[in-house]
């Protein structure tokens, strides 16, 4: 299962191997390095507006 690599205990003996860990762990949460690529996703609640998405999508 994909939880059971979560769940699963982690020793790190070497203080060195330990503070390099710490210190990916608290770079890779300060600056995501992955963003959306669009803000949100456009609800369609219309015919017409069904319609011009899908012709455009078939162009």
């Amino acid at each position: 299962m994909a939880t059971s690599s979560i769940l699963t205990e982690l020793v790190i003996e070497d203080p060195k191997k330990a503070e390099a860990f710490i210190n990916a762990l608290e770079m890779s949460s300060q600056e995501p390095v992955c963003s959306p690529s669009a803000p949100s996703i456009p609800i369609l609640d219309s015919v017409e507006d069904i319609r011009r998405f899908l012709e455009r999508k078939n162009k």
